[in-house]
């Protein structure tokens, strides 16, 4: 049976390029086309879609609005299509973070005559949406920025120290930012601790990520910088294009960036973190592999395991939007822990013993 898929954006080009482009793959069918979000909202109710392609800037009603109403009428994997703009990597982000699965960037503005060399992307993104379970699949609640952080974000470096006896590291993909989100939300201000995280992601997307996260969280997120100090209380995200490392030099830990080929076709790459900060001498290591697609992430959770890691976290299959990471390195028999999503947060506590604090 073929995946059918409706095609959702305001230029009749772009609808039509994205159509052929889909339909070349005989696993897939276009079943619709809508012009804006109050049309893709009608025809996902009548047509009943497995996948619907999404356009962010459209009249009437944009991609975000519509998003939130498919995700509150009925929950159906979306792929969004966005701009390699920050404008486009911010509203992205957002749409991540409230249900759509995954998205394409356009590698030439709104109307992408060249769309055609995100083809194979495109299509093996539908085919993975398609499969994505109606249970992983998030409704649109939007959570606005706390306004009390606004002056702790400012004074976050005085009040957290350099001197740390604990780290974790947290890898993940498809799937990830709304992931992060849930974890990162729920550790506390006084969390003293660093987190170094990989989420396969392009350039400009995890610097909007890192701000968005910032916004909502307690602790400081920031996106990484080479020779950056790490410091307690704040979470490292590494950014687009760039293998991200922890490394000590005289009694400090910085973060390297750097730009070594890919790891699991990635950059950054969660094995490349992992097996960093397993090097580092002196702290108690915790690891973490969340939703995604791949195996990226579960050789490193090995090596560090085998190296002595305090804790080895996998995300459960039932809250995975794509089970691949986590269940990469279950199969290698070296996580300790295996907790669906809204307890990683808890279990974070729970291994560096702040639970009851």
């Amino acid at each position: 049976m073929k995946i059918k898929v409706l095609v959702v954006d305001d230029s009749m080009f772009m609808r039509k390029l994205i159509t052929r482009l889909i339909e070349e793959d005989a696993a897939l069918q276009v079943i619709g086309t809508a012009r804006n979000g109050m049309e893709a909202v009608s025809l996902v109710k009548e047509l009943k879609p497995d996948v619907v392609t999404l356009d962010i800037e459209m009249p009437e009603m944009d991609g975000l609005a519509a998003l939130e109403k498919i995700m509150a009428m009925r929950p159906t994997p979306v792929l969004m299509l966005s701009s390699l703009t920050q404008e486009g990597a911010h509203a992205t982000i957002t749409a991540l973070q409230h249900g759509a699965v995954d998205f394409i960037s356009k590698p030439s503005g709104s109307i992408s005559t060249d769309l055609f060399k995100v083809k194979e992307e495109l299509l093996s993104k539908i085919k993975l949406a398609a499969k994505v379970p109606a249970r992983a699949l998030v409704s649109g609640n939007t959570i606005a920025p706390k306004a009390s952080l606004v002056q702790k974000k400012n004074i976050a470096v005085s009040l957290q120290g350099k001197e740390f006896e604990q780290i974790v590291a947290i890898g993940t993909s498809t799937g990830g930012p709304k992931a992060l989100e849930t974890v990162l939300t729920a550790l506390p201000e006084s969390f003293p601790y660093p987190l170094l995280l990989v989420q396969h992601m392009p350039p400009k997307f995890t610097a909007s990520l890192a701000a968005r996260l910032n916004s909502i969280s307690s602790i400081r997120v920031v996106e990484a910088s080479d020779n950056e100090l790490i410091i307690g209380g704040t979470a490292y995200i590494a950014p687009g294009n760039y293998h991200m490392a922890a490394v000590q030099r005289n009694g400090e830990f910085r973060i390297q960036l750097h730009q070594s080929p890919p790891r699991n076709s990635h950059r950054p790459s969660a094995d490349v973190l992992f097996e960093s900060v397993a090097q580092l001498k002196h702290l108690k290591k915790h690891y973490i592999l969340m939703t995604g697609m791949g195996s990226d992430g579960a050789q490193g959770m090995l090596a560090a395991k085998q190296a002595g890691a305090r804790s080895t976290i996998a995300e459960a299959k039932e809250s995975c939007v794509v089970y691949g990471m986590p269940r990469s390195a279950i199969e290698l028999n070296c996580v300790d822990y295996i907790v669906p999503l809204h307890l990683i947060a808890s279990k974070i506590l729970e291994v560096t013993a702040l639970a009851k604090r």
